[in-house]
């Protein structure tokens, strides 16, 4: 065998067991019974092993102890929030699952959510091809209760930066918590997840927070499972907190953007464009979230917060009876 060969096949053997050192920590903040156990079968059918699956019971009156005893697998860990975070608070939760962690990567999904069985052996993959970013992001398809595949979501690019990701998501492209996989000592550095209540934007922040230097690699294969379900927080009412973690995610954009004026090319154009869609992209969800509330709060009380928004955020007062004709149409 000539010596060319041999350092090639040295060099391939350490490429391969330094992909198999990494380590990812799948973490479920758990709560629901429902889906608990056909979420964490689709974990242990990964076909890259290098994983640990934790679950962080929030203190849940369900019987979530039983099922997970029902599987047999050393890499998993359970335990039980003595006091539960609940739904305002459930970015806690996910934070008490970075605790526990102790993988390369983390993955933190949804108890009814699924990984199809090529997921982590898919992200290895383009952590080799991107090393050292701070995020990377999977391919997803919408599942509904019974499995079924309703949406498969559109493919995205390679690699892309900060301002492509912030642009594309500003313009309705779907993500969620679960289809994220994050350098755990990076998101450790910024302590976890980004905290908006009812976690509403949390997804987004997390991610525009590591994409902030070195941009997010996608994977090119479908990898995630989200479930439309009707007992998830997105599908549930609290209109007036989500509009309030609208405004947070607005601010904070705005203040990020105005730091980022040394700007050239596509990143450029991306920023400005990002600068001229804000306004509208605020005031649409302003009356969304409005309309909303009303259809479920037809109130005096509800009437005069919006109307107090309104003049708060100096947007036309026209905009809340139009609202309240809406919400009844």
């Amino acid at each position: 065998m000539g010596l060319g060969r041999v350092i090639i096949l040295v060099i391939f053997s350490m490429l391969h067991n330094n992909s198999l050192n990494i380590k990812i920590s799948v973490t479920v903040p758990a709560f629901k019974e429902k889906y608990l156990s056909r979420c964490i079968d689709s974990v242990l059918q990964q076909t890259y092993s290098n994983f640990e699956l934790i679950i962080v019971d929030d203190n849940s009156p369900q019987g979530l102890k039983k099922i997970v005893d029902s599987f047999s697998d050393s890499r998993i860990s359970y335990y039980k929030n003595e006091i539960g975070f609940g739904a305002e608070h459930v970015v806690g939760n996910w934070n008490m699952c970075i605790e526990k962690a102790s993988g390369d990567y983390i993955i933190c999904m949804g108890d009814d959510d699924m990984l199809l069985p090529n997921c982590l052996e898919e992200y290895v993959r383009i952590i080799k091809q991107f090393p050292g970013l701070a995020v990377y992001h999977g391919w997803s398809e919408e599942i509904d209760e019974n499995d079924d595949v309703n949406r498969i979501f559109e493919p995205l690019p390679n690699w892309e930066s900060v301002y492509s990701l912030i642009y594309y998501r500003l313009s309705g492209r779907p993500q969620f918590i679960g289809d994220f996989l994050y350098d755990l000592k990076w998101l450790k550095s910024i302590g976890g997840y980004y905290d908006l209540p009812f976690a509403w934007g949390s997804d987004n922040m997390t991610a525009y927070l590591a994409a902030a230097n070195k941009g997010i690699a996608h994977t090119q294969i479908p990898v995630f499972q989200y479930r439309s379900n009707h007992s998830s927080i997105s599908s549930s009412s609290h209109n007036k907190e989500k509009f309030d973690c609208t405004v947070q995610q607005y601010n904070w954009l705005k203040s990020f953007l105005a730091e980022k004026e040394q700007l050239f090319g596509i990143d450029a154009l991306y920023r400005k464009q990002i600068l001229k869609q804000l306004p509208f992209f605020f005031q649409y969800e302003f009356k969304y979230y409005m309309q909303q509330d009303f259809k479920s709060d037809f109130s005096f009380s509800s009437v005069k917060y919006w109307y107090l928004m309104v003049k708060k955020f100096a947007l036309p007062t026209s905009i809340v009876l139009k609202s309240l004709i809406k919400s009844f149409c």
